[in-house]
């Protein structure tokens, strides 16, 4: 999931297209990218079965990405990361636009609730265990993610698009560091315990989720409100990898819910109208 979702362009791509974008000049209309960077993130999203790719012509050869189920399934996490990014992160070159709920016709903010019992859940109404196929070594990446160029043609906007959410899952060790601070870990050596990162590695993470507003101390690194405020980004992106990367021997993690007693599922549903919400029935303003 890290090395899937640990892209930025990789995740432009898929919220365009998943808001009808099929066609190499309608990515490229769209995005400040250039050709090269599309081609080779088009072809690594149809090897991953998160794009389909289906030639329409053949003389010359023309194709259009079209989504898949797996990829669908992913707007949790892109509504996630655009809701976290507009309130928390002020420095974007063109301010995010709010998302409207068809269904109720209000501009709204998604809320994460338990499936079970519909109740508005944060991190302190969680228990996290391992589940079978679950450890800190077998869960962090084992190399590193591919990452946006530092430059590229026609890149005329800042340097990242959603700048924060990338320091989290743009680095192999950023998205492990902070789901080891929302189970507790709050010490340096306790962090290089838990992942077996190298030290220069964790002091790098806890420097830049520090400039973020993400985690705050220094003898104890401490979740701020911001940082607790990912927690559906983290939700959703394990759901859905848990979802389409399942183990045989059964899921990495597992969660209950403290209030309602059951087994965790979150599910994202309109702050306005309190209805779960489907990814076709959300619109921008």
């Amino acid at each position: 999931m890290l090395g899937l979702l640990g892209d930025e362009w990789s995740l432009l791509i898929l919220q365009q297209a998943l808001l009808g974008a099929t066609r190499y000049g309608e990515f490229m209309s769209r995005l400040p990218i250039s050709n090269a960077v599309l081609t080779v993130r088009l072809r690594a999203l149809t090897e991953d079965l998160l794009l389909d790719r289906v030639v329409y012509q053949t003389n010359p050869v023309r194709a259009e990405y079209l989504t898949t189920a797996r990829s669908r399934s992913l707007w949790p996490v892109l509504v996630s990361i655009w809701t976290w990014e507009r309130a928390w992160v002020e420095h974007h070159s063109d301010p995010l636009p709010a998302m409207c709920h068809v269904d109720c016709g209000h501009d709204f903010t998604p809320a994460l609730v338990c499936a079970g019992c519909m109740t508005v859940t944060t991190d302190c109404d969680l228990l996290v265990h391992w589940g079978p196929s679950g450890s800190w070594p077998r869960s962090v990446p084992a190399s590193a993610n591919r990452r946006r160029p530092s430059a590229a043609p026609r890149a005329t906007t800042s340097t990242s698009l959603f700048p924060h959410t990338m320091s989290v899952f743009g680095n192999r060790w950023s998205a492990a560091l902070l789901i080891a601070a929302f189970l507790g870990t709050t010490r340096f050596g306790e962090f290089e315990d838990r992942l077996g990162a190298p030290p220069a590695s964790i002091s790098e993470r806890l420097r830049t989720f520090r400039a973020n507003g993400i985690l705050d101390g220094d003898a104890e690194y401490l979740l701020t409100e911001k940082g607790r405020a990912f927690l559906p980004v983290l939700i959703t992106a394990l759901q859905w990898a848990q979802r389409w990367f399942h183990a045989p021997e059964g899921d990495a993690v597992l969660l209950s819910h403290r209030e309602c007693g059951r087994s965790f599922t979150g599910v994202l549903a309109c702050d306005q109208c309190e209805t779960p919400l489907r990814g076709a029935r959300i619109g921008v303003v």
